[in-house]
This record gives C-alpha cells, structure tokens and sequence, in this order.
C-alpha cells in the first residue's frame, strides 16, 4: 500500500502543476485583455496560485464543508453511524477516527475530505443515513475509509479548490466580457493597439471556455480509478462487498437533487450528485465510472473480499486485464480479509428508526438542546430558546432548559 499512496502523491503533485499552469495561462490573457499587461495577469495568477494552495492545504477541507451545508456531529447525536466508522477506522489500520459531519439533504450520498489520516473528515447526508441499513451504511464508510487510508483525500481537496478557483476566474472574466468592459478600451484605443487587443480577447475568450474543461479533464482522469480502489477498499473492509453494491443502486435510484454540490466538489461524492452515471457521452466526461459497472464489480468478486478478488472481477467486467498491480495496489502479502471488531449498537433496521436517528442528529447539530420527560416524551429547546423552562405538552412537567 507505500507504493500506492506515494504514487498518489506524485499523481496530486503533477496535477497541481497543471492546474497552476491553466492559471497561469488564464491569467496572461485575462491581463492581456483587460488589464493591458499580460505580465500583470500572470503575476496576479501566481500569487493567487499560491494563496490558493496553501489556503486548500490548510483550510481546503473546511471550505468544503462549508460549502456543502455539512454539520460537525458527535459520538451521542449518532451512534450507530459512530460505531460504523470507529469499525472501519480499526480495519483500514488508521491512527485516528476521522471527524464525522451530516449534511441536511434528501439525496443519499457523502464524501471524504481533509490532508491526511489524522485531519480526515467523512460527511454523510440525511438521505443516505435515512435509506441504507447498517449493512449498507458501512459499505459506504468502508468506500470513504478508503480514500483517506489511500491518500486520495490530499488530492481531491487540493483538486477541489483549485478546479473551483479556475472556473471562478474564468465566470468572472466571462462576465466582464458581457457587461462590456472591453467596449470602451476597444473604442480608446489606435487601430493596431485595437487589433492587438481583439487578438487577445478572442485568445481570452477560448480560455476562459477552455481552461474550465481542461481543469475537469485533469480532474477526473484521475478520479476514476481512485473509485474503483475505494471501491475494493470497501470490499476488503467490510469483508461485505454485496453491502457496498446494494448502497451503490440505492443512491443511484435516488432522483433528489444534492443542491449544494457543484461542478467543483462533485468528484469528491461516493457517486455524482449532479447527474447519474450513464453509458455515452456523459458517461465520458463523468468524474465517476458507471454505477452499473461498480455493482456488477463488486457483485462478481465470488465471495474474495480483498484487493486480489476485486482485481479478478473488475477484469472480468471491464475485460481490461490490469490485476493488482495495474489498479495501483503495490502490497505483497497483503491479507484478502480484516477483522472487525463486533458491533454492539442496534441496527436501525426499520425506515422510521433511522429517520427518526438522522433527523435527531440534524437537531443536535443545529445545536438544539434534548430533554427527556419521564412520560416517554422528548422535548427539544433551540440553542436561542428565550425561557428558562419548558413544559411537555404531553404531561404538563416543567422542565429546566439547561
């Protein structure tokens, strides 16, 4: 697995210079056209290539979480989905739990994020916690486990704000082009500073077009393959890979929108939250590989639950032979199964208990204060609740509000 996550480093470093460079070229014609120095564009390009990177190494993970609504819970707002990811941090051999954080939204879906196993954090939505039974739900931590033990969380947070960083510039130097902050320069200017200028607003105009597309050609010729491996991950995990692939068909068979994810963040998602994943042009352009060839991976492994059997399958599916190595899982001697440790808490296996489980932990993220009336009734006060006391409308009791 070094040999794995050293290449993942080598495959994020490359790809930020890339990414640093589509700005760069941005930012010469962006300059050219609107500032008049194509030197000054690059120069701005640069030093925002340098805020950006540290910002996303620092605080990338945050941004992200920002974005996407996500809400920090803890152990008691959610103990089953906390007994799922401490289970599949102990089998993934990582140091810490990472952070866990829910995101109010019916789309079933989550993602992982952060610069390393030790500031990982894995989101999940209501949706997903409301639709996937235990089973389910740690095939799909055991999918996120895996990209923070393989090192692709690195890449994928630097990728994501970089990738958003490219698009903002070019929406915004689109936009100036709209609005007309070319007209009067162009109308100012001799006839051969004129041409000039035209020249490099058309070079201006196919790169804010293209910069974008480039950005996300970059962003998911990489993105595919570190799904299949979280995938096999998932499968070694759990030891469970059919959990995995009956999660996979849920999600895809949701059609409710994920409305805060964008063109930026959706590579970080378990399975695209913009557009389902289908064979043909879009299926191309797709930061995921078709969910249909995901399951039929997983369903293939012929009870192998490690990273041998997944191989074997996904060249029987896919029929490009590529084994172990040619998935980038370099571990000689590495175990087809893990431990787990035996989980106490109960399953949730009705509808009702895990929307009641996901909505209470919505509360408590919300900072809303629970308390339990002896007549079964539980009362929730918000965090600006303005009484110091509450009284249960089923029983009468007065309650402090603590």
């Amino acid at each position: 697995m070094f040999e794995l996550i050293r290449a993942n480093r080598r495959r994020a470093l490359v790809l930020m210079i890339l990414m640093v460079a589509l700005m760069v070229g941005l930012g010469y014609a962006l300059g050219g056209a609107f500032l008049g120095s194509p030197v000054t564009g690059v120069g701005l390009a640069l030093v925002a290539a340098f805020f950006i990177g540290i910002g996303s190494w620092y605080g990338g993970d945050a941004m992200i979480l920002q974005a996407s609504g996500a809400r920090r819970i803890k152990h008691d707002d959610h103990p089953v989905l906390f007994n799922i990811v401490e289970e599949m941090t102990i089998a993934a051999g990582l140091p810490k739990a990472p952070e866990v954080y829910i995101i109010d939204a019916d789309a079933a879906n989550a993602f992982a994020t952060g610069r390393d196993p030790e500031h990982a954090k894995i989101a999940v939505t209501a949706g997903l916690l409301e639709r996937l039974n235990r089973d389910e739900l740690q095939g799909v931590i055991g999918h996120e486990m895996g990209h923070v033990a393989n090192r692709d969380i690195l890449y994928m947070t630097l990728a994501t704000v970089m990738l958003g960083a490219i698009v903002m510039l070019a929406d915004l130097g689109v936009y100036g082009v709209f609005l007309g902050g070319m007209g009067g320069r162009r109308r100012t200017s001799s006839d051969g500073g004129g041409q000039g200028q035209m020249i490099l607003l058309v070079v201006a105009l196919a790169l804010m077009i293209l910069a974008p597309i480039f950005a996300q050609l970059l962003y998911f010729a990489l993105s595919r393959r570190r799904e299949y491996l979280a995938d096999a991950s998932s499968a070694l995990y759990t030891r469970n890979p059919e959990a995995l692939a009956r999660a996979l068909e849920k999600i895809s068979s949701s059609s409710v929108p994920l409305p805060r994810a964008n063109r930026a963040t959706a590579g970080l998602y378990i399975a695209n939250p913009l557009k389902p994943s289908k064979r043909g042009l879009a299926d191309l352009t797709s930061t995921h590989p078709p969910i249909s060839e995901r399951v039929r991976i997983l369903r293939s492994m012929a009870g192998e639950a490690g990273f041998a059997g997944y191989a074997t399958a996904f060249s029987q599916v896919t029929g490009r032979t590529v084994g172990v190595k040619g998935l980038g899982i370099i571990a000689p001697g590495q175990p087809d199964s893990m431990p787990l440790p035996a989980h106490a808490e109960p399953s949730l296996a009705s509808h009702g208990e895990r929307v009641r489980a996901s909505t209470d932990a919505l509360w408590r993220a919300r900072g809303y204060r629970f308390i339990a009336c002896p007549c079964g009734n539980t009362l929730k006060a918000p965090p600006d609740f303005p009484k110091n006391t509450v009284i249960c409308p089923n029983c009468g009791r007065e309650h402090q509000v603590k």
